[in-house]
């Protein structure tokens, strides 16, 4: 299996922004802990992050083909990219999205995604491990 991890905006700045919410690792932490479950797992994966909604989107699009699942973190483009929705939509790559942080138990606004509506699964809350997560249920959404 092949996967396309995506992180979106700000994610680069894990362990200075808002440590309170999102903790002291930093990206390459992050980074460290998809590879070494992928590893594990035996997956093909390929780690993305940029902070430009277009291109997210081109990353989707590209995808078409080459990857069966997709795992994403959309950050705050959850809320607000009917673009990345249309992406995931066109490519059919069935997807995961995942949070770091509740999304539910903060702001108001934070409480629509617009991923959800295509995603097989949301996992929110689970700090690094909601990915390690991901991969887990994509793994078993595509064996069935």
């Amino acid at each position: 299996m092949k996967f396309l991890i995506i992180n979106g905006p700000n994610l680069n700045m894990l362990g200075i922004r808002e440590p309170e919410i999102y903790g002291s690792e930093t990206y390459d932490d992050l980074v460290r802990c998809i590879t070494d479950a992928a590893v594990s797992r035996r997956l093909d994966f390929e780690i993305f992050q940029s902070n430009h909604e277009g291109v997210i989107v081109d990353k989707i699009q590209e995808a078409y083909g080459k990857f069966d699942g997709i795992i994403i973190n959309p950050a705050a483009y959850t809320h607000t990219s009917v673009a990345i929705l249309d992406a995931l939509k066109a490519v059919s790559i069935p997807t995961v999205e995942v949070h770091i942080s509740d999304v539910n138990e903060r702001e108001e606004f934070r409480r629509i995604s617009y991923v959800s509506l295509i995603a097989v699964k949301t996992i929110a809350g689970h700090g690094f491990a909601g990915y390690v997560l991901a991969m887990d249920e994509l793994m078993e959404y595509l064996e069935k």
